[in-house]
């Protein structure tokens, strides 16, 4: 794989990460969640070849863990009943 292709595949792998973060900041706001951290891991997207951004949830108040354990748990739930 040449240099161009290279780059162009990591380039791909970020806008892929990019449109993930967008999609879980939608989902978890429909659900009256918000990640105020919720972003591309920047470290993992340095240097020349960022084949594998991370998606970094970040960090989130108390209150706010357990609203989204309780989604969780009520998706899990409803997942089994079906």
């Amino acid at each position: 794989m040449t240099i161009k292709e290279r780059r162009r595949a990591a380039e791909s792998r970020v806008r892929a990460a990019e449109d993930v973060v967008a999609r879980l900041k939608d989902g978890f706001s429909g659900v009256g969640i918000t990640l105020p951290s919720l972003r591309i891991d920047p470290v993992s997207c340095a240097g020349s070849d960022p084949m594998s951004p991370l998606v970094d949830l970040g960090r989130c108040n108390l209150d706010t863990a357990l609203r989204l354990s309780v989604v969780l748990e009520t998706q899990g739930q409803a997942g089994h009943d079906g």
